[in-house]
């Protein structure tokens, strides 16, 4: 059976933010999820000049990931991500692909020296994996300020999204939901 395979990548996949995450996955993708341990090196991504992972490179390891039945990997890091064109991004996907990364290092409120929360870095990262996910559907960036699919390039951008897809986007979603589970 196709399921989402959620690959930690310096990130502890017994955290708080693990749990929930898979439910919410789960839930919004409508695909199984299942923890797989990193078979690359990470460090292979890492850019000394910039002191940041290439996120493209993390991408592309995603893809060599040995058959096991996952129609989709998302992964999950802390470290920091870019790539060349922009000062950091929040995830990257290919589009209407299988592989999906997205880091909690710029959506942790410590980041701009706020206290700590955990709900809003939980909510930050469930909005950040499931519209990286959906690139991978096929769904680009939606108009609707509210939808999850909406472009965020700054973290209170991401606060202001709902955790689900607009109705359009939804129609995509359970559109490739049932071309994924028949094969392509």
């Amino acid at each position: 059976m196709s399921h989402l395979a959620l690959v930690p990548i310096y990130f502890d996949d017994r955290g708080p933010l693990v749990d929930p995450l898979v439910r919410r996955l789960e839930q919004t993708i409508g695909l199984p999820v299942r923890i797989q341990r990193p078979w690359f090196d990470p460090e292979e991504c890492f850019d000394a000049s910039r002191g940041q992972y290439r996120s493209t490179l993390l991408l592309e390891r995603l893809l060599t990931a040995p058959p096991d039945g996952a129609a989709r990997r998302l992964g999950i890091t802390s470290v920091d991500l870019f790539i060349p064109i922009l000062t950091f991004v929040f995830g990257e996907a290919q589009l209407d692909g299988t592989a999906a990364v997205v880091s909690t290092h710029r959506l942790s409120p410590e980041m701009y020296g706020l206290p700590p929360d955990s709900e809003l870095l939980a909510a930050r990262i469930e909005k950040e994996a499931i519209h990286e996910v959906g690139h991978t559907l096929g769904l680009v960036h939606c108009l609707d300020g509210a939808c999850v699919m909406h472009a965020s390039t700054y973290v209170e951008e991401i606060d202001l999204k709902e955790v689900t897809f607009c109705p359009l986007c939804r129609r995509v979603v359970s559109h490739a939901g049932s071309r994924a589970t028949r094969g392509r």
